[in-house]
């Protein structure tokens, strides 16, 4: 009983996890370039850099929408986004002859390095792991689906490697690698010292994809994680122009928001603002702070530029349950919570799982191989016994 009981498992084991390899080894490998993406543009775009020789204090986000504005006059500055400090600040504008451009812009200097105006690496492979490149549409896309999915075979495939390999933990303490002993011999070391030490990056990957899948759900059935932003009530706005009469200027301009966000959140550092797009618009800035487990965007503010005041405002200490899983998500799921060592970890057991995913299909042709062969030879030495017959 216990021998068909394994078998089952094993059973179980290869069909969640082999007959998909192509597309999961494909979704491992991009995630595993995308965790480095911000350090692959570095290495590849000279542009992208933002060297300091001169030990400059970095320039605030407004002075650098500035810089866009005095260079493209007719420009419509839109928002920036700030990345790592080696990287520039990107700020996003349209002009006559741009309908969407991004300024790669030294944060130090003050100097427009690159103007972009097609797709970044950066949003490339995270669109191209995160949703393989489909179309979104009526809040869903089922490349997002796909990929998200993926989450239950992988975490299948954990549970039943665990039940399948007896006493995994040996591994830990006396790691077995035998080389000579066979290819099929070698593929199976390897498959499983690989599983064993890569246990705990598994479960995470299990994990936070499965809340993308919740999430990709909640987006489909217009559930809302998080509140949208609120609208400026009409009462609120100012007077339109009638004849000579001038239109009042804002009340606050967009220095004067970052400062108000300062103030509110002392530790607030802007990942991701957003100018009015119009009247009844705010200022949007979204920021991250000392939680090194929540994402970049933990910090949301909307400000009212007519009255001065914070419409909105949440933080990780204000959060509901839903909305932590949206912000720890990422962290754990790319990496980047301990930074650029943390991605690099990332990186090597992304590359860990990648190879898991071959050396499974290898052993799985293999097995299929050898089972063809005997059949084949089964069938020969039957007719060959019926001919002499």
């Amino acid at each position: 009983m216990a021998k068909v009981s394994n078998r089952f498992w094993f059973m179980l084991h290869g069909w969640v996890s082999l007959p998909i390899w192509l597309l999961f080894c494909f979704i491992c490998l991009t995630g595993t370039v995308a965790v480095v993406s911000h350090e692959l543009t570095w290495l590849t775009n000279p542009a992208a850099r933002a060297l300091n020789p001169d030990e400059l204090p970095a320039k605030p986000v407004d002075e650098l929408m500035l810089v866009v504005k005095k260079a493209y006059p007719n420009a419509q500055v839109m928002g920036a986004m700030t990345f790592e400090p080696y990287l520039v600040n990107a700020i996003t504008f349209t002009d006559v002859d741009k309908p969407y451009a991004i300024a790669y812009v030294n944060q130090y200097t003050g100097e427009i390095q690159q103007i972009n105006e097609g797709l970044t690496f950066i949003g490339f492979m995270r669109s191209l792991h995160g949703w393989l490149l489909f179309p979104w549409q009526g809040g869903y896309s089922l490349g997002y689906y796909l990929v998200s999915a993926m989450s239950l075979f992988m975490l299948a495939s954990l549970v039943t490697g665990l039940v399948v390999y007896k006493r995994f933990w040996g591994s830990f303490f006396a790691p077995k690698l035998r080389l000579t002993q066979g290819k099929k011999t070698l593929l199976a070391d390897l498959h499983k010292l690989s599983g064993v030490w890569s246990i705990w990056f598994i479960a995470i990957m299990s994990a936070t994809g499965l809340w993308y899948l919740v999430q990709a759900i909640f987006w489909h059935a217009d559930i809302d994680i998080e509140p949208h932003a609120p609208l400026i009530a009409q009462e609120q706005l100012p007077l339109q122009r009638e004849g000579d009469i001038q239109q009042p200027e804002l009340k606050m301009n967009f220095a004067d928001a970052l400062q108000l966000a300062k103030t509110r959140f002392p530790d607030f550092q802007p990942s991701y603002v957003m100018l009015p797009e119009h009247n009844r618009d705010m200022y949007h800035l979204s920021g991250s702070g000392d939680h090194i487990f929540y994402d970049q965007y933990s910090y949301n503010l909307s400000i009212n530029p007519w009255t001065g005041e914070i419409a909105s405002a949440s933080s990780p200490a204000t959060m509901t349950g839903m909305q932590t899983l949206a912000h720890i998500a990422d962290p754990l799921h790319y990496g980047t919570l301990g930074g650029i060592w943390t991605k690099f970890i990332w990186f090597f057991f992304g590359l860990v799982l990648s190879g898991m995913s071959i050396t499974g299909f290898m052993m799985w042709g293999l097995r299929h191989v050898r089972a063809f062969k005997q059949a084949e030879t089964k069938d020969l030495a039957a007719d060959m016994l019926g001919e002499a017959r």
